[in-house]
């Protein structure tokens, strides 16, 4: 076991273990420590603990500090810096004419490293921008292109749900969702309605995923012959996967037909390989179009985070 405190920074959903030493550091304080980009400024969200030596990468690098008064002004002033680097890179673009949309200027704590994160449709060349913005900042410059879910995540939002935006508040790093995790949940196949403010499909899609896919499992097709514990012969009429109820049209004695509702273990039913479901058989062109272009955009989308 090892002892460590957990640290957010302010782009990075993921949280990060270093070594508390001697220090006794609690959560909601800040602390100074060194990454990979330099000597950065965090927020402690994991106050110390011991965790087993193969949930960290090791070497752990150790906290320089608890962040005094003096850190706590130097980060509100690089933040104010951050907005006039913001528009001075605004001007630089529009001076080289380059196609590309700038989101967010960041100094690392030690004013050591200047980042601007940028989005664009493909590859640009932006090596006389940094050299002009170089000559300006005289610090070292680093331009990222970004992905439009690392934009809104940057961003920040409310999602439809009226709560702050999954990616915004807890995620680490995006997981692949897809439209038949929508299919599997019985959601409304608009794009509209299935798509983020990002307008890539929900993160969310995936919380449920795994259980309604194993709900759905269980459950017969509608259209599918059952018998029932009664004693009765039928077809599925509808069903009800959260609560695991199935409604079969079945055939009584007197040759008149009847609805009725069954647990799915009161029914019998040949287990088989689940229909491949054409989802855009009953969808007007329109929205197929359109579901195809949101399809295309997540393909892409993830060919960008890779």
């Amino acid at each position: 076991m090892i002892k460590v405190i957990g640290v957010r920074f302010r782009q990075a959903g993921k949280v990060y273990f270093f070594d508390p030493l001697d220090m006794n550091i609690e959560r909601g304080q800040h602390v100074i420590v060194e990454t990979a980009r330099g000597v950065e400024y965090g927020d402690v969200v994991l106050g110390i603990r011991e965790v087993e030596d193969d949930k960290v990468v090791l070497p752990l690098k150790p906290v320089i500090r608890v962040a005094t008064e003096d850190d706590d002004k130097r980060e509100l002033a690089n933040r104010d810096k951050e907005k006039e680097a913001f528009k001075i890179c605004l001007e630089k673009i529009a001076k080289h004419g380059l196609e590309m949309k700038l989101i967010h200027a960041e100094y690392t704590f030690d004013n050591n490293k200047v980042l601007f994160y940028f989005t664009a449709d493909g590859r640009i060349d932006f090596r006389e921008l940094v050299k002009d913005l170089a000559s300006v900042f005289r610090t070292r410059i680093e331009l990222r292109q970004i992905g439009v879910r690392d934009e809104t995540k940057i961003r920040g939002g409310i999602g439809i749900c009226g709560r702050v935006l999954c990616c915004k508040s807890y995620l680490s790093e995006f997981i692949p969702v897809s439209i038949k995790m929508a299919k599997e949940q019985n959601l409304s196949l608009n794009p509209a309605k299935i798509s983020g403010m990002c307008g890539r499909l929900m993160c969310c899609l995936k919380n449920e995923a795994d259980t309604y896919e194993y709900l759905n499992s269980r459950l017969p097709e509608v259209g599918d012959r059952v018998s029932t514990a009664d004693g009765f012969a039928g077809e599925v009429y509808s069903v009800n996967v959260l609560r695991q109820r199935v409604k079969v049209l079945v055939n009584l004695d007197n040759g008149e037909k009847d609805i009725k509702e069954y647990n799915v273990d009161d029914i019998k039913f040949k287990q088989k390989k689940r229909r491949s479901n054409n989802y855009k058989e009953e969808m007007a062109d329109d929205e197929i179009r359109a579901l195809e272009e949101l399809e295309r955009k997540e393909g892409k989308s993830k060919l960008d985070d890779n």
